[in-house]
């Protein structure tokens, strides 16, 4: 038995993610795809990436500016509109009033019907990988903020009018329910992960192997040959069928 597809594609998403490479990472292919099919994607970044080196000489501003470079030009690739910018440094974003605020600001100006963010409850990934706070953090906080502050009026008045998300999909899961075919735009999930060049240092080529690997084991839950896995939380009935 292979896992449901998801056939339908939203008019208008948002990817909302912790580091400047973690959307193309977790699901680049998704975002190509929907692009290509006609949506108004848009990606919003909460750190500025400072820390994301093993090299103590860097110098965290250099970085921080170079990881934004980056991540436009990753941006271009997938179509996406430029990415908002919250500019948290890395390990201090708390998912506190003032994320939250900022984040239901977002929604309400944006007012996408799909979001996508991490999965705040995938912790430990066998014995190789857990998914570290910053993920947890602004998973969890997005979640807050799409249900119930961004949809009820009396949360956050002054963050715009409200909006209900429609359909959440969270990526990086151990529970994935739904997946999307990625199989015609996979090269353009790797030219984006390409594009973090500050990343992919000491082994490029093995880091894009893992990109394809794991889209090859996600594309064989759904039955097909390349996907995307998530976990697909629903905030309202009109989502039947997507």
């Amino acid at each position: 038995m292979t896992g449901e597809l998801v056939g339908r594609v939203p008019e208008r998403a948002l990817a909302v993610y912790a580091h400047p490479d973690d959307p193309d990472v977790a699901c680049g292919g998704t975002l190509a795809h929907w692009v290509e099919s006609g949506a108004d994607v848009h990606v919003i970044i909460c750190t500025t990436g400072d820390k994301g080196t093993t090299d103590p000489s860097v110098d965290p501003l250099a970085l921080a500016r170079l990881r934004r470079d980056e991540l436009s030009r990753s941006a271009s690739v997938l179509g996406a509109a430029e990415p908002h910018l919250l500019g948290y440094p890395d390990g201090e974003i708390v998912n506190d009033l003032g994320l939250r605020h900022e984040l239901v600001g977002w929604i309400r100006r944006l007012r996408p019907s799909v979001v996508l963010c991490p999965d705040p409850t995938a912790v430990i990934f066998g014995e190789d990988y857990f998914n570290h706070r910053d993920h947890r953090v602004v998973g969890m906080a997005m979640l807050d903020a799409v249900s119930p502050a961004a949809g009820l009026p009396l949360y956050f008045p002054d963050a715009g009018p409200p909006h209900r998300v429609e359909v959440a999909y969270l990526s990086g899961t151990l529970e994935p329910t739904v997946w999307v075919d990625i199989g015609h735009c996979l090269d353009r999930k790797i030219e984006a992960v390409r594009c973090h060049g500050s990343q992919l240092a000491g082994d490029p080529e093995g880091v894009l192997r893992a990109v394809v690997m794991r889209a090859e084991e996600e594309g064989g839950q759904a039955g097909v040959r390349f996907a995307e896995g998530f976990r697909r939380i629903r905030f309202t009935s009109s989502e039947e069928g997507a």
